[in-house]
């Protein structure tokens, strides 16, 4: 029997528990006084908790919850499937065109200016570019016809 793949919500789901248990024991916080000290509401909390989320959780929100508590922001990135240190941090200098593409894409859904509709957009045309079959020429070895004037 294969192992399942975990989905994006329920790591990120599984990193937020861990989390809210440690600031729990260790400091003895509710879920109210984490909601406080990190400026991620209550709500999102328990979105975060349930897994219940189709769009990435914003980006500052997770770098506040994780820099509230002390935790590494790779770790929350790792568990939502996004590059470790997040879009900002891929080098520039060496990128090729579809590197720099996708860089320019993740920055605009971590941007806060860039309104929630955009992003949804995005994210849209994303899950279907990856979900459409390759096309592949059936003979690639075959000269291409010719129409010849009659």
């Amino acid at each position: 029997m294969g192992s399942a793949e975990v989905s994006p919500q329920m790591a990120f789901a599984r990193f937020v528990r861990r989390a809210i248990d440690d600031a729990r024991e260790e400091r003895g916080w509710t879920v109210t006084d984490l909601a406080a000290h990190t400026g991620v509401g209550r709500s999102t909390v328990f979105r975060w908790l349930a897994g219940d989320w189709q769009d990435y959780p914003e980006l500052a929100k997770v770098r506040g919850f994780c820099a509230a508590l002390d935790l590494p922001v790779a770790a929350a990135f790792r568990a939502l499937g996004l590059p470790d240190a997040g879009p900002a941090s891929w080098r520039r200098g060496d990128d090729g065109p579809v590197e720099a593409d996708v860089r320019v894409i993740l920055q605009r859904l971590a941007d806060p200016a860039v309104p929630a509709e955009e992003k949804h957009h995005i994210r849209d045309l994303l899950r279907y570019l990856a979900r459409r079959p390759i096309r592949r020429p059936a003979d690639s070895t075959a000269t291409p016809m010719r129409r010849t004037a009659g």
